[in-house]
């Protein structure tokens, strides 16, 4: 598909990884490239150095939104995931390159529904949030799969009401609907959520390796991990770390509860890592987080180590 710069365009693909240029996609990355990708096999054929390679900026999920800004070589477009604020870098949005062929033209009109009524399912009255850690968009209820991979937090819109147990949904890039497990989705939430609540959906994702600029349940980064926590609920908080911190409430610290964001920096430099609070603090600065942890290279749950305690910086409430 031809894009042209100023066009909006969306993610057609489960996981679309948001690269720095061209240029500076590795040979293990081929996963990660094509209109059929395999995030799961991607990760687990890096090696430890290049699950923090400096080439990855973030990911975008099925039918995230991003403005088209250059057309460059070899099937390549530059970006701005508008749903990824990134004030110090661009005030769209989130700048990076995506293959062409994981994005498809934003559509102009909503979906129409489809799908015979089913008497014990209402029709669709708003947007859908996958629940499941993973799921699959299939071509027919229980059929072929044509989008593996589709992750924790994906945005759907339903085309119909679920039948049997399965609910067809719009799916960027293809004319039919495709199904998945009613069971693995949500309503979009339309109350604000709980810091709990957040907390309770990262703690799914325990054990999950870090990758730098990742943001999905098989492999994701301290900021990410936030991101897409509350993402599950709705809510698009920044991509980065710093710009989190700008657009949440800071707290006394000591009044922290669980849900809450701490915010670490070395001094006289800008922050760089987040956790979320998984515990009331105790007496003696006995604190907790769960949090993509850089140098052990997954998602943990712990006390603040000394060296975090003294970077420490502060705790905000989203």
């Amino acid at each position: 598909m031809e894009l042209r710069a100023g066009q909006r365009a969306v993610v057609r693909v489960a996981v679309a990884t948001l690269w720095t240029c061209p240029d500076a996609v590795r040979p293990i990355d081929t996963p990660a490239l094509g209109t059929h990708v395999d995030t799961g096999a991607w990760i687990a054929g890096m090696d430890t150095d290049q699950q923090v390679g400096d080439c990855v900026l973030s990911q975008l999920l099925l039918g995230e939104e991003v403005l088209v800004t250059e057309v460059g070589p070899h099937g390549w477009v530059r970006v701005v995931a508008v749903e990824q604020a990134a004030a110090g870098l661009d005030p769209r949005g989130y700048p990076g390159w995506l293959p062409t062929g994981q994005l498809t033209a934003a559509p102009t009109n909503p979906p129409a529904p489809t799908g015979p009524p089913a008497a014990d399912a209402p029709a669709p009255t708003g947007p859908l949030v996958v629940d499941a850690t993973v799921t699959a968009l299939h071509a027919t209820p229980d059929g072929d799969v044509r989008v593996p991979g589709v992750v924790l937090g994906t945005r759907l819109t339903p085309t119909g009401p679920a039948v049997d147990g399965w609910r067809p949904v719009h799916a960027p890039g293809h004319a039919e609907p495709l199904w998945l497990p009613d069971r693995h989705t949500v309503p979009l939430p339309t109350r604000p959520a709980a810091p709990d609540e957040a907390l309770a959906v990262a703690e799914r994702l325990l054990d999950v390796v870090y990758i730098w600029g990742g943001t999905s349940p098989a492999g994701i980064d301290c900021s990410g991990l936030v991101h897409l926590a509350w993402r599950r609920f709705g809510v698009w908080l920044p991509r980065d770390a710093g710009d989190q911190a700008d657009a949440t409430t800071p707290v006394e610290l000591g009044t922290e509860r669980p849900g809450d964001l701490y915010f670490f920096a070395r001094p006289g430099r800008g922050i760089h890592h987040v956790g979320i609070v998984s515990a009331l603090p105790r007496p003696g600065d006995d604190r907790r987080m769960l949090h993509a942890c850089y140098q052990r290279r997954r998602v943990l749950e712990e006390r603040l180590p000394d060296d975090r305690t003294a970077t420490l910086v502060g705790v905000h409430r989203v």
